[in-house]
């Protein structure tokens, strides 16, 4: 069964709440197992041992928190080893223009250059899921519909 990690950095729960909501879409399709785990529990071995990689982050000063920016560090251990896995970001941020679209960019920028497949949304949140301080009903059901499209792409690459 295609495994789906989602790994996040919270400090006030909204990028928490965010991976909930993402699971919960993912999880609405049937084969694939999804893994949520906080980002200072996740490893590189998580990392290998999964088809997707989704990383949440909150955005500070327009970049991604210190945590998640060592796991990206430490990836450079298995360079090439992400190699045509899916990759996807998500963040919550303060405000509106806040720096929300260059700290998913920066996740995202990342995965590319370990070679992983993202995908983008053609609807709205082009590059990922956003939330400006804490997602309420609107943000949640983006976050369930990433979720539901991560779960698709990765039946349609992975699935059996």
């Amino acid at each position: 069964m295609p495994r789906i990690l989602i790994t996040y950095y919270s400090r006030t729960g909204n990028t928490a709440k965010m991976a909930e909501a993402i699971a919960e879409g993912a999880k609405s399709l049937k084969g694939v197992e999804v893994i949520v785990k906080r980002i200072e529990e996740a490893s590189i071995e998580d990392l290998l041992r999964a088809d997707t990689i989704v990383i949440g982050s909150p955005t500070y000063y327009g970049l991604l928190a210190e945590p998640v920016k060592k796991l990206i560090d430490e990836s450079v251990k298995i360079h090439g080893k992400l190699d045509g896995k899916i990759g996807a970001a998500f963040t919550s941020a303060g405000g509106a223009s806040s720096g929300a679209e260059t700290t998913i960019m920066s996740i995202l920028t990342a995965m590319l250059v370990h070679g992983m497949i993202v995908q983008g949304d053609p609807k709205e949140q082009h590059y990922g899921a956003v939330s400006i301080g804490k997602p309420e009903r609107r943000e949640i059901e983006l976050c369930k519909r990433k979720g539901k499209r991560i779960a698709e792409l990765t039946l349609k690459i992975f699935g059996k």
